[in-house]
């Protein structure tokens, strides 16, 4: 019944996962080459573990809500899978939080060089949107966990 719904999400989680990896392949080396041009070659290094690093858990992320479209697929959406799914999109956008948090310093050490002040707050939307995220995950982890326990005791007082 919610096939075609599913597909159409799973087909938009493929596609936000296209731009990532082209971004990872092609602009992050070019990125590091800039740093490289304007920084120290100790400052290359954390930029690379923390932009290359973000990259692993939005993946993770990625296929964790994949395989939670899966579920709603197989009629298990109210099911301790689902609930470890969302459990584990939320421990991943928290790490993408820290880890683009931790850059931080270094986009104000290049907007510092180029005087660019606008620098700082772009630098704050990844990390703000994947605490969003992390919050939603972990609000909807909840509501699963009731509305399974709900599940349980009404098949148990038939």
């Amino acid at each position: 019944m919610m096939k075609r719904e599913t597909l159409f999400l799973k087909l938009v989680v493929i596609l936000i996962g296209i731009p990532i990896l082209a971004l990872c392949i092609f602009w992050l080396p070019w990125v590091a080459g800039e740093i490289n041009k304007h920084l120290t070659t100790f400052w290359l290094y954390p930029a690379l573990v923390g932009l290359y690093g973000s990259t692993l858990p939005f993946f993770a992320a990625l296929y964790q809500a994949f395989k939670l479209l899966t579920y709603m697929d197989k009629n298990h959406a109210f099911s301790e899978l689902s609930v470890t799914a969302l459990r584990r999109i939320k421990y991943c956008a928290i790490t993408i939080c820290i880890l683009q948090t931790a850059v931080i310093p270094l986009l104000y050490m290049i907007a510092e060089l180029d005087d660019a002040p606008g620098l700082i707050i772009m630098g704050l939307i990844i990390p703000f949107a994947s605490l969003v995220i992390a919050v939603f995950a972990a609000v909807l982890q909840k509501l699963l966990n009731n509305a399974i326990d709900i599940k349980t005791e009404n098949d148990l007082t038939v």
